[in-house]
């Protein structure tokens, strides 16, 4: 199958770049670019990406704004793709943002060709892109000095089990699957099937999501991860 991307980012040179080297791998297809978020919701609406890598800043329409646009359409637009945030810097007031409003991950644009690569085709199988490293620390921070939702998002952790909590809580603290089961000392399947449980019971789309939740809930609190 083959996944369907644009590339939306104010410098011609990246998108030219991004693009050469994706349309190379036989299983990706550049299908659109776009020089500001503004062009990027339009053509990401006519084109249907599978993924859409999204600059942090650009004129017009940054973004943010574009990944909310994409990520919450208007009743009638069916579909909607995963957005993969491309940054400057390891840590972007973006990108918690971001994150926030339903994008699956983000990237630093100085990131290796094969990183880049594989980011798109984890984000288009409906994985989430955090890299522990910088994850950590960056949503520690801004979850720190973001107001708590109107709705506490303590109470919806009352539908887990317990076991389905640790799993969260371990999400949130920048573990791969393969880390929990070993942590657990159960089957890497076991550990999909209790993160696909708890994504369910809390209506979070993707990994990303789970991590926010867990900040925002107080299961992990800023700083202890």
């Amino acid at each position: 199958m083959t996944i369907r991307v644009i590339i939306v980012d104010d410098q011609a040179m990246v998108r030219a770049g991004f693009a050469a080297l994706l349309s190379a791998q036989a299983d990706i297809d550049v299908v659109g670019e776009a020089p500001d978020g503004r062009a990027g919701v339009e053509i990401a609406r006519s084109t249907h990406p599978d993924v859409v890598l999204m600059d942090v800043r650009m004129p017009e329409m940054d973004g943010l704004a574009a990944a909310r646009e994409i990520l919450r359409p208007p009743i009638g637009v069916i579909h909607v793709p995963k957005v993969l945030m491309l940054t400057t810097f390891d840590v972007d007031d973006y990108v918690y943002e971001a994150l926030r409003a339903g994008a699956s991950g983000f990237l630093l644009k100085d990131a290796p060709p094969a990183d880049l690569i594989g980011a798109v085709r984890v984000v288009a199988a409906g994985e989430a892109l955090l890299a522990p490293s910088v994850t950590r620390r960056l949503i520690a921070d801004f979850a720190a000095q973001r107001p708590a939702p109107r709705k506490d998002p303590s109470l919806r952790l009352k539908g887990l089990t317990p076991r389905e909590t640790e799993v969260l809580e371990l999400i949130a603290r920048g573990l791969s699957n393969q880390e929990i089961a070993a942590g657990l000392v159960v089957a890497e399947q076991t550990v999909k099937t209790h993160i696909g449980r708890v994504l369910a019971k809390l209506d979070l789309r993707d990994r990303a999501q789970a991590v926010i939740f867990a900040y925002e809930s107080g299961l992990v609190r800023p700083g202890s991860a």
